[in-house]
């Protein structure tokens, strides 16, 4: 184990709670030991935050988590004076409020930056003279250093680009970069099976004897895995998706007193699920619905599909 907490163990104990991903965990694991800062590239729903907050609990570490977005600032990033108490008796150290980023290199925690391409290029400054020298110097509160722990971890969703900005190269050249693309369908069914085991509906459905149809299972994890690839979607679902589709499904059918796998159940569960998370091509001429009602009729069982379309025909005229 080295003095930040980390070992080969660290990966082990990964498995237990991240689905594959064995490969990301340890170029991850081998950056932090070494002191290195990182760049998690990749999609929404590929586990970035997830890996890490794992990898933080496995080798006992604080973790901070900070949302990338406009309004972050340099001050709710770094932290801020009270301004009441400034107004009193004006600039003392015992009245300054620590923000995430002083508190992990006083702690020596993870930082974690969620959409660093969303956040403000005056506050990302502020990162690169702490990943270059480790210190963070603040104006009448004087110098904090990083505790040898810290670390810093940033993500960043590259097939976005509303609200982004660029990054600057004096971020990217002191980060490691891992990129995290969508996992093998094998590994998303897995996943899907083990958040619907672990969420209450799950519970329930259990308790009436409903089961979970490992083919059917299947099945939606391709479907939703042909959003990625479907010529006319910019970006498709991510395996989250197929988890709320699944969950929707299976109470859905339970309100009409049927099976989670009817036909009928199973497109409307697929509309209410991925429509909201698939992004046409500007050049599409079809809306979310007739793009899912379409994948629906391709992927699953020929006499599924034609059951289904029938109730949805309505759907597939709409007009965008």
């Amino acid at each position: 184990m080295d003095a930040n907490g980390f070992s080969s163990a660290t990966i082990n104990d990964l498995q237990s709670i991240v689905v594959g991903r064995s490969r990301e965990a340890e170029l991850v694991v081998a950056a932090l030991m070494g002191g290195r800062h990182l760049l998690l590239e990749g999609p929404p729903g590929t586990g970035k935050s997830t890996l890490l907050r794992a990898i933080a609990v496995s080798a006992n570490r604080g973790f901070e988590f900070v949302e990338g977005n406009a309004e972050l600032t340099p001050a709710r990033l770094i932290g801020h004076f009270d301004p009441a108490m400034v107004l009193d008796s004006g600039y003392r150290p015992d009245i300054w409020i620590d923000g995430p980023l002083a508190r992990a290199l006083r702690n020596g925690s993870l930082l974690y930056i969620e959409e660093m391409n969303r956040v403000p290029e005056e506050t990302l400054n502020v990162l690169v003279t702490v990943m270059s020298e480790g210190d963070l110097t603040i104006p009448r509160l004087g110098r904090i250093k990083a505790d040898p722990g810290f670390g810093l971890v940033a993500a960043m969703n590259p097939y976005d680009a509303v609200g982004t900005s660029r990054v600057s190269s004096a971020i990217h050249d002191r980060m490691c970069r891992v990129l995290m693309d969508y996992q093998s369908a094998e590994d998303e069914h897995a996943i899907a099976i083990r958040a619907l085991a672990s969420t209450p509906s799950a519970d329930s459905v259990s308790k009436d004897g409903v089961s979970i149809d490992d083919i059917w299972t299947s099945k939606i994890v391709e479907l939703v895995r042909a959003t990625r690839s479907h010529p006319e979607v910019r970006v498709g679902s991510s395996v989250r998706g197929a988890i709320d589709l699944i969950t929707m499904a299976h109470q859905l059918g339970r309100l009409r007193a049927t099976d989670p796998t009817d036909p009928a159940v199973g497109l409307d569960a697929a509309l209410a699920a991925l429509t909201g998370r698939i992004r046409p091509a500007d050049s599409s001429r079809s809306t979310p619905e007739q793009i899912v009602t379409e994948l629906w009729n391709t992927v699953m069982a020929p006499d599924q599909a034609g059951k289904a379309q029938s109730r949805k025909a309505a759907l597939t005229t709409t007009n965008r």
